[in-house]
Parts: structure tokens; sequence; C-alpha cells
């Protein structure tokens, strides 16, 4: 059976997402980067100051103490780790932009695996956030999914 349009949307639409999820990483690393050298415990010192937020509560906090831990090895270590997850989301994106198999199920799996956390953290505690990422990850795994349905049809 052929793929009809729908899904050829769909999964295009999941790829852009990913492709999307990717740059954003991939700035996200290119900032770390741009922080060696510097004193990263004054930057987010200035920022938890300029949002005005009490660097007692608990998320100010753990963003100090996170930049207070921030060593140029460190920082090299996560912009690597971006650049690797950034090179994984660019490569389903190209997967899934050619229908390919292989790129559905890394999306299926890669998408799937966070979904019992996600109803976890929604047991915990309700949130607009955490009901946006639960339910955008949730559409695309069932786009994905879909889409293998229809494709071994």
């Amino acid at each position: 059976m052929e793929p009809n349009s729908r899904d050829i949307a769909g999964v295009r639409t999941v790829a852009l997402f990913e492709g999307a999820k990717g740059a954003l990483v991939i700035a996200a690393g290119l900032g770390l980067l741009a922080l060696i050298h510097h004193d990263v415990q004054a930057l987010a010192e200035e920022i938890v100051s300029h949002f005005h937020l009490n660097p007692a509560s608990r998320i100010p906090r753990i963003f100090l103490e996170a930049a207070n831990a921030a060593s140029d090895g460190r920082l090299r270590l996560l912009a690597l780790g971006a650049f690797g997850y950034a090179g994984l989301r660019f490569t389903e994106a190209w997967g899934l932009w050619r229908a390919r198999p292989w790129a559905e199920w890394l999306g299926i799996v890669s998408g799937g695996i966070y979904l019992p956390l996600e109803v976890y953290e929604l047991v915990v505690s309700i949130s607009a956030v955490k009901i946006g990422t639960f339910l955008v990850n949730l559409i695309v795994v069932a786009v994905l999914v879909r889409a293998r349905i229809r494709a071994r049809r």
C-alpha cells in the first residue's frame, strides 16, 4: 500500500520538528563553548539577579550550583554531547524526510522511551509545560506508528 499524502505530511512535519530540535541543541552547544574561559559563576549570578530571582529558591539555587561546578572540561564535554545528540536528531530528520523505515522506528523508540517518564511526572504534579511536552511527544509517536502500520499493509 502506497503511503497517502496525509501520512507523508505527518512524517515530514515530524522530520522538521526533529531538525528544529537538532538546531536548537547545536545553538546550546555553541553557547556552552562560548562560556569556556569565562567566569560562569559570575554570569549565572548576573542572570539570576537580572530576572529578580531569589537565589535561595530551588531552581535558581540548582542553576547557580551547576554554574559553580562548570569547568572548561565539563563545558567541552557537555557541548560534545549536545553535538552528538543534534547529529542523531538531524540523521532522524533526514531519514524521516526520505521516508526511511529505520528513521520511523528510531523516532518511535526515541520518543516512546520518554512517555512513561512523562506520565509519571504528570502524576507527581501537573503543569502546562508537562502536559504540552507529553502531548507533543505522544503525537509524534502516534504519527510515526501510524505511518509504520500503514506501510506494512
